[in-house]
């Protein structure tokens, strides 16, 4: 059998490439050749001759053997079919005994035959039918490949994210620009506000000392014209004769006398340099302060709800029933309707002040760094979270159980004050003037200033502070 395919495969190979033809063409002499071969061979020749007998071919384009095309593609089809059936034969077969993989060794995690479970090799070991361990062992793989595929939607998940957060950070990055370049150009033109006016204080005292000096000057020429007449009319009485000098005399004395006082100094004619560059950097960062706001807890924007829209200054906050397109990168709260202050404290004391004005629902306080902000957040003091609210008219401290408070006007303006090594937190009614409630506990990590709010009408805004300079 395999004497007769190698004559059939040796009949169906081309002459020239010695392969299986592909797409054979004839030629008048009956010789076949690969397409391809054929046209290569006649590109080195100077006549079109066949490559076996050598005899000249007329045809520009030799005819399709399409008999011997299709004889030579079942030919491969069947070589092909023949190699597979050896191989899977081969694997279906023990390499030891030759006969048929009919069973599986749990324990050597491999098909044997019956002849090796009799065997030493395989003696003790776990052996169950092939379609058995074939179910068995394919639930367990169903099993491991739910595994993979749950992680890779969680990869998949945590991929779409990081693609957020990526983009997120070009917005974060062209805004913040934007804002930085909007303050400084502020603080430009505040000092080129402050270089104009004073330059032209410089050029007002210029002026006027100017005109002052230049009044004195023309009166003292008019001074010394008068002078040198009287001196030049002397002169020539002094030259007269005797009796004529004598004659004049006394009007010449009268004449001589000095009755013009000396000139007088003229103090503070100059420039006065030092009140225009003394301290003049400190005089005008001093005047800045006017115009300069100082807050003393500043939100961060990576800790907002999608719900919560904070101002540019980043001091002021209200809901919105729009949900912004946010990445939930892992600082940010996804159920809690809050912000926290950018600065944490672990030490020292704090204080800032809220204007909750006329909103009807607010919470404010303290959480601990490490507190849960994926979901529903806890939200007592044994929890991590310390705070004060007004929910349906009624102020509470958040214990457990609340802690009602007595408030007899509406507050606008809460004071928070935390002492975090004293271990006190409390709050106040900056607006009456009045205490609310004091927390104490002692405080084991950083705690962050915590909003709330689900009034979308009035803003919570945090209240900026007058900064004084002191000096020692």
């Amino acid at each position: 059998m395999a004497s007769r395919c190698s004559v059939l495969e040796e009949e169906l190979s081309c002459p020239v490439c010695c392969d299986i033809y592909k797409d054979p063409v004839v030629l008048e002499c009956s010789h076949s050749f690969c397409k391809d071969c054929l046209e290569k061979s006649w590109q080195e020749k100077v006549y079109q001759e066949c490559p076996v007998c050598r005899r000249i071919s007329f045809a520009m384009h030799p005819p399709l053997n399409l008999a011997l095309r299709n004889t030579c593609e079942a030919f491969l089809q069947q070589r092909s079919q023949g190699a597979a059936g050896k191989d899977q034969q081969a694997e279906e077969l023990c390499n030891l005994h030759g006969e048929k993989l009919k069973l599986f060794c749990f324990d050597d995690k491999a098909p044997v035959c019956v002849i090796c479970q009799t065997s030493e090799t395989h003696e003790n070991h776990q052996v169950r039918p092939a379609k058995e361990a074939t179910r068995k062992n394919k639930e367990e793989i169903e099993t491991m490949l739910k595994t993979l595929q749950r992680k890779l939607k969680v990869f998949t998940r945590v991929k779409e994210t990081w693609e957020e957060i990526a983009e997120h950070i070009k917005n974060q990055q062209q805004n913040t620009e934007r804002q930085i370049k909007e303050q400084f150009e502020k603080l430009h033109q505040f000092l080129k506000d402050e270089e104009t006016a004073r330059i032209a204080e410089l050029r007002e005292e210029e002026e006027h000392k100017s005109d002052t000096m230049k009044e004195k000057i023309e009166k003292m020429t008019q001074e010394i014209s008068s002078l040198s007449g009287t001196i030049r009319a002397i002169e020539r009485e002094l030259g007269a004769e005797d009796v004529s000098f004598l004659q004049n005399y006394k009007d010449i004395k009268e004449r001589s006398q000095v009755r013009v006082k000396d000139p007088e100094e003229v103090s503070g004619a100059l420039i006065n340099v030092a009140k225009h560059l003394g301290n003049l950097k400190y005089r005008v960062w001093e005047k800045m302060l006017d115009v300069v706001q100082y807050t003393p807890v500043v939100l961060d924007p990576n800790t907002a709800h999608p719900k919560f829209v904070m101002s540019e200054d980043m001091t002021s906050m209200r809901f919105s029933y729009e949900t912004q397109q946010l990445p939930e990168n892992p600082e940010r709260f996804n159920r809690w309707v809050c912000v926290l202050g950018s600065e944490g404290f672990s030490s020292g004391e704090h204080s800032w002040d809220v204007h909750v004005g006329e909103a009807d629902f607010w919470r404010l306080g303290v959480v601990k760094k490490s507190v849960k902000r994926k979901g529903d957040v806890p939200d007592t003091p044994a929890e991590g979270v310390w705070s004060v609210l007004l929910f349906h008219r009624n102020y509470e401290a958040v214990t457990s159980p609340p802690t009602l408070l007595t408030v007899v006007k509406k507050p606008q303006k809460i004071r928070v004050q935390l002492d975090w090594d004293k271990g006190q937190l409390s709050f106040s009614d900056l607006s009456h003037n009045t205490p609310l409630y004091t927390f104490k506990h002692r405080f084991t990590e950083k705690v962050f200033p915590l909003f709330i709010s689900i009034d979308p009408t009035v803003p919570l805004q945090i209240c900026s502070m007058k900064v004084f300079v002191s000096k020692s």
